[in-house]
């Protein structure tokens, strides 16, 4: 008579089922891949592994191809394909197709940041993120099939171009899933809002870029407050100020944002010590009035900080709660992008987005109407923005 199975030995032959199954393979389609850019950080560790919460984690897909949009004097992409084993080819179809004229990857994975772009007026720069996506959905429409794509950063610079990127993916039913390696970083002290909370207003401070690292920022302030009662509704309108309005609205209007970023502050461990004013010479303030009635601020203290703050009132609390995205500085090269290249590849693995691809969607939106308001220096309404999701009850970011 034949023994049943413990539950020992169904999992160990579950987790030898999963050993055994072929690693999905991976185009990446970048703008450059040099030293540190983003190519660099993320391909990197899924061809070499990486330390998400401090553990090793072996690479759970594998890169075949690759196009790079751009071919600096400093480019490693060609060294790491003979290392590696895989395929450069000159044009985003062939790096899908493998060659062939059908798709023959599981996953694409779209890194537009970093390379030599032009800058608009505004002070946008002009990745081409919607152009090569195109170049993926056509592979997709033509061989009728599709595989799930993570886009680094910001879907576009563009609202426009953003939503017709979301729309496609909707169209050809496609996985899409974006965004920033900060949201997913370690959080000191550790903090997730709870679920369904009850915010009053919620402050975030950032710096460097305001393009580039103003992303990060608001996209970080989005994935706190993203878990609050009733979920994400849009995004009503949202105005830039620079300079001395930046004060005169904190100690205005904005008076209810001064504790909030006094305590998101006083958890960097950057920051210098004296008042914001005393240290940051051009303060940007980003004002986003949500459509179910939250506002929120999120300063650029560029000399006063360097990293990344957050810090909310719940509804009933007396004192507010507040966090940094961090640490930055470790052992291990860039340890935040351990936890960005564990979601991008868990999405590959399971098709399933870790967080809803909405969040980077709004934040495309909000900061490219930011841009429009810092032009036409004053308040920009949003009815574009009904931007309507909610958060998953587990959120996944580093613990360690």
């Amino acid at each position: 008579m034949n023994a049943v199975p413990s539950r020992r030995h169904f999992l160990l032959a579950a987790s030898a089922a999963v050993a055994a199954a072929p690693r999905p393979k991976v185009a990446a389609v970048v703008t450059e891949y040099r030293r540190l850019s983003h190519a660099d950080v993320i391909v990197g560790r899924i061809l070499a592994g990486y330390y998400p919460n401090g553990v090793r984690q072996e690479p759970r897909t594998q890169i075949v191809s690759m196009y790079t949009d751009q071919l600096p004097a400093d480019d490693m992409s060609r060294e790491l394909a003979a290392r590696h084993g895989f395929t450069i080819f000159p044009s985003v179809e062939e790096a899908l197709t493998l060659g062939g004229a059908r798709l023959a990857v599981d996953a694409v994975l779209l890194i537009g940041e970093h390379g030599h772009y032009p800058v608009n007026a505004r002070g946008q720069k002009l990745y081409p993120r919607y152009e090569l996506f195109e170049r993926i959905v056509e592979v997709f429409r033509r061989s009728g099939r599709t595989a799930p794509v993570f886009c680094d950063k910001h879907l576009s610079y563009s609202w426009e171009k953003a939503l017709r990127m979301y729309r496609w993916s909707r169209e050809l039913g496609f996985p899409l899933m974006a965004g920033s390696s900060i949201p997913v970083t370690v959080r000191v002290p550790r903090l997730e809002l709870p679920y369904g909370c009850r915010i009053e207003h919620a402050v975030a401070a950032g710096y460097g870029d305001f393009d580039a690292y103003g992303f990060h920022t608001l996209e970080a302030l989005q994935s706190m407050i993203e878990r609050r009662r009733g979920g994400e509704t849009g995004v009503a309108a949202v105005e830039w100020l620079e300079g001395e309005a930046v004060w005169k609205w904190r100690d205005g209007p904005g008076r209810w944002s001064a504790p909030l970023l006094e305590a998101a502050l006083a958890a960097s461990p950057t920051v210098k010590p004296g008042a914001p004013e005393d240290n940051c010479r051009e303060p940007v303030l980003f004002l986003v009035h949500h459509r179910d009635g939250l506002r929120t601020a999120t300063y650029m203290l560029n000399g006063h900080h360097a990293g990344w703050v957050f810090a909310a009132k719940l509804a009933g609390e007396s004192r507010p709660l507040a966090t940094h995205f961090g640490p930055f500085r470790s052992g291990r090269h860039l340890p935040h992008f351990d936890g960005l290249v564990r979601c991008i590849e868990e999405f590959f693995v399971t098709r399933r987005p870790v967080y809803p691809v909405e969040r980077t969607l709004l934040v495309s939106g909000v900061l490219d109407f930011l841009f429009e308001s810092r032009e036409q220096r004053h308040r920009i309404e949003t009815p574009e923005l009904t931007v309507r999701y909610r958060s998953p009850r587990r959120c996944w970011f580093q613990h360690a």
